[in-house]
């Protein structure tokens, strides 16, 4: 007899619907699995076979074949553990009922216990969008897979469970929603603007790329608070909408990164790799391409320290993903893309010792040293990087004195009022910030009086500027303007952003 059942597999952040078929034949004892499985697919007959056996119900002692359709999707992880078990017991007639409306999704242990999986968001939100009416999980992913709406979720303890649901012998209920997206409280940051004294220039920079999604390079000697500047971006950005709360906790599913406590990502990811860190953990990658560093730091900010550090080859990988917002991880069995809308923030020393630009302390490196230390960063990747500003010692006085600083709270609201007026802005557009708007639609949102214009396209001539980065100069004062609340981008604004470009002699 021949039995149907469905699952999904997870490609990317996207979802492939999968038909369980297993057939039961009067032959010799064999247990066949076919359909691209991986290794851990493959290694699912085992555990199938003594779940089924060890809770008390008969695994046929002939030949079973189970097919995963489509055939030329490789299947990977140990998701179908479960509708591979269950497609066995209704080829014997122990499931009776139809189901046909229902996505199985489950890790099987020996004893027919069920173990947390990743991917399960995606997959449930794949299963709502095809219309299934409801989604048997393991217990610990309920929390996850009760984030979407419009889909019944059934958190499953085991494998008799869930049999003796199906044939109406006992009742697994429903999860029940404990919270929504909107409702997630006020947050408590590490770090915050009123605990960092002076470097004004500094915090306006983190400001303008807060308010802008602008990517930014500090630079300065070590000690000056440049780390301390990075942690507290966070805090300033405005909360998560619940369409990004969503995109974010699917990228975090899928790596593996959910727990049963936290099964929502619900601030902004703030990501620090080591400069240690291989190309492919930054990126993404592998024999089964997963998301890098760069991916689950979507609609956050990815903290690049000691940038000059870190390898050529990563670095400059980068670049894509910054212009684009998305990065593609190709294999022989195909390409998958992972999106990396990402804020860099970025900090580096002036020259190895790191006392170049120190106003006390000397420097002790050679001009050749100096020069090798700045080339390990090329033109392309800083054209990239709209926010480049120094970040000098704070003079001793202003470390002691209680002077008021203004925090992070105040700054948070001059940002949200900004990006609102960006949402406004783009309101019929794909994108959402100034720092994602294409080169195409500058004249459209950019409007800049004539004056102001002049003095941008001397400045391009002087500086030797790229065309990149004079749109990337327009984008900043755009931004700069929008936190004035000025219609129009005008000299002030545009020689403000001009000032956060950094000089081929000077960097």
């Amino acid at each position: 007899m021949i039995s149907k059942l469905y699952s999904v597999s997870v490609i990317g952040l996207d979802g492939q619907l999968v038909e369980v078929e297993t057939d039961i034949s009067s032959t010799l004892p064999s247990f066949v699995v076919v359909g691209l499985p991986d290794k851990a697919v493959d290694e699912a007959k085992e555990r199938v076979k003594s779940a089924i056996k060890n809770s008390a119900f008969p695994f046929p002692r002939t030949k079973v074949t189970i097919n995963l359709a489509p055939a030329d999707i490789r299947k990977a992880g140990s998701c179908f553990d479960l509708p591979m078990a269950l497609g066995i017991l209704k080829s014997q007639n122990i499931i009776e009922h139809d189901l046909s409306d229902s996505i199985f999704l489950g890790e099987l242990s020996l004893d027919g216990n069920l173990r947390k999986i990743n991917g399960v968001l995606p997959a449930v939100l794949f299963a709502r969008d095809q219309g299934f009416s409801r989604v048997f999980v393991p217990e610990d992913n309920a929390e996850e897979a009760g984030l979407v709406e419009g889909i019944d979720i059934y958190p499953v303890s085991s494998l008799p469970a869930l049999v003796f649901h199906l044939n109406n012998n006992t009742v697994i209920r429903k999860y029940e929603r404990k919270y929504s997206l909107s409702d997630l409280g006020s947050v408590d940051f590490e770090v915050d603007f009123a605990d960092i004294k002076g470097q004004s220039t500094a915090k306006r920079a983190m400001e303008l790329a807060a308010a802008g999604g602008h990517n930014v390079l500090l630079s300065g000697p070590p000690g000056v608070g440049k780390t301390l500047l990075a942690k507290a971006l966070p805090s300033i950005l405005p909360p998560m909408s619940d369409e990004e709360i969503l995109e974010v906790t699917k990228i975090y599913s899928i790596a593996g990164l959910l727990s049963k406590e936290n099964p929502l990502v619900s601030v902004r990811p703030f990501r620090s790799p080591h400069h240690s860190s291989s190309h492919i953990s930054l990126v993404g990658g592998g024999t089964y391409p997963r998301p890098g560093e760069i991916s689950l730091s979507h609609r956050g900010v990815l903290f690049l320290d000691e940038l000059p550090e870190f390898p050529r080859i990563s670095l400059e990988s980068l670049r894509q993903p910054l212009e684009d917002g998305k990065v593609t991880v190709s294999r022989a069995q195909g390409s998958i893309t992972f999106p990396a809308r990402f804020t860099l923030v970025a900090s580096q020393n002036p020259c190895p010792c790191g006392y170049y630009t120190h106003p006390a302390r000397q420097c002790i490196c050679t001009p050749s040293q100096i020069s090798r230390y700045k080339r390990k960063i090329s033109g392309p990747l800083l054209d990239r990087i709209d926010i480049q500003t120094e970040v000098q010692p704070v003079e001793l006085h202003k470390l002691t004195a209680d002077s008021f600083e203004e925090s992070s709270d105040k700054i948070r609201e001059r940002v949200i009022r900004a990006r609102e007026i960006q949402m406004r802005r783009f309101q019929n557009e794909n994108y959402k910030t100034n720092s994602e708007m294409p080169s195409k639609d500058i004249k459209k949102h950019c409007q800049i009086e004539d004056k102001a214009l002049d003095v941008l396209t001397q400045a391009v001539k002087q500086l030797n500027l790229s065309a990149r980065v004079f749109y990337r100069v327009l984008k900043v004062a755009r931004s700069i303007a929008d936190l004035s609340d000025a219609l129009k981008v005008n000299l002030d604004h545009i020689s403000e952003a001009l000032q956060y470009r950094q000089r081929e002699d000077v960097y």
